[in-house]
């Protein structure tokens, strides 16, 4: 009771300050990871069973049956522009609580530097231009407990670190807690992760003399040191799963993210909180082969006739699970129906070794 009742103070004091933070702060943290993830539209806070649960739902850590679990995941976004890439690690403890290791990195890289694009006399001089990386990085520590009290019941925290560099320009660090939990009754899963659940706060650090010269002649605002504050975040999932004969079974979820910076293009906003819905679904053969589909981020736009109508982001994936390696596929529509803003993601989970505090998959402990 203590635990919730100082989450709601959090976010009650964070709501009233929601006006006056920047919104999308660290947002390369919510575009999700892992092919499975991916093509059920991000609703994976309730299920998820592997080591990309560091990202997802740290209490799902405790899902995990072999004695290691690794994950590993690249995607190219904005038709190549943008790299993403993660890679998760996870073990147990004892036989009520695991760890977990994640690394982020989301990147635009090869920028051309054209500072110095003219020599000193005018003269236009190409070899002069370099080039340099704006990175995003974090790197997630997790922790995952069952809970001795409530039958079905996991709990999981994560200490996070935010790293954020462009160039030789700027750079700054970050470091937040997330808090997770799952809960299973019978074919039901639920899941709830509160990110950022304190606020992340981000320093940056600028190199002015890397910029000055440049921003005075043209007119620019030169920037200065800042906390950039990301407000806390929670996603909510529900999930039912049953068998289809011998061979098939069906996994349903649904979900809510919810935003606490203020007014957002959601379904669901107000002056304090926004939230998208989500729902995805899985079908599996044998627990070997996977077609999987989901929808999300649904946004109200506006035509040049000022009609409003309401887009969503359709997504697709296939999986298959040969012994101890599972091969994870997934296509998002990113770009609301351009072909050229398809990303096709690809992941891999690899599981090793026995382990004595083996769980069965989506675990139900009561």
């Amino acid at each position: 009771m203590k635990f919730f009742i100082l989450f709601y103070l959090l976010l009650s004091f964070f709501t009233l300050h929601a006006q006056n933070t920047p919104k999308y702060s660290n947002e390369f943290l919510a575009i999700g990871v892992g092919g499975r993830g991916l093509a059920m539209s991000n609703t994976q806070s309730a299920i998820v069973d592997d080591a990309t649960a560091g990202y997802w739902n740290p209490a799902g850590l405790l899902n995990i049956k072999k004695k290691y679990a690794f994950s590993l995941m690249h995607a190219s976004y904005f038709a190549g522009i943008a790299n993403y890439d993660y890679a998760g690690f996870a073990t147990p403890v004892d036989s009520k609580s695991h760890i977990g290791v994640s690394l982020i990195r989301f990147a635009v890289d090869d920028i051309p530097d054209t500072r110095y694009l003219f020599d000193a006399d005018g003269t236009l001089n190409y070899d002069n231009i370099k080039s340099f990386s704006a990175a995003d990085y974090a790197f997630l520590f997790s922790y995952a407990r069952r809970s001795l009290l409530i039958k079905g019941l996991r709990l999981g925290a994560n200490f996070k670190v935010i790293y954020r560099n462009v160039g030789i320009f700027a750079n700054a660090w970050g470091f937040g807690i997330d808090l997770g939990a799952q809960l299973t009754r019978n074919k039901w899963h639920f899941g709830i992760t509160a990110r950022d659940i304190t606020g992340t706060y981000n320093t940056w650090y600028f190199n002015p003399e890397t910029f000055y010269d440049v921003f005075t002649s043209t007119g620019n605002t030169i920037p200065e040191n800042s906390i950039e504050i990301t407000m806390p975040r929670l996603l909510t999932d529900a999930a039912f799963k049953t068998g289809i004969g011998n061979a098939f079974h069906i996994l349903g979820t649904v979900g809510l993210d919810i935003t606490f910076d203020g007014k957002r293009n959601t379904v669901i906003k107000t002056e304090l909180f926004s939230a998208d819905p989500h729902a995805g679904v899985e079908i599996d053969y044998k627990n070997a082969v996977f077609v999987r589909g989901g929808i999300g981020n649904f946004q109200q736009t506006k035509d040049f006739s000022n009609n409003y109508s309401y887009s969503f982001q359709p997504n697709f994936g296939v999986g298959i699970k040969i012994k101890n390696v599972g091969i994870d596929y997934a296509i998002t529509d990113i770009g609301d129906n351009s072909e050229s803003l398809y990303s096709n993601i690809f992941s891999v989970r690899v599981v090793m070794g026995k382990s004595k505090y083996a769980t069965p998959r989506l675990q139900q402990d009561d």
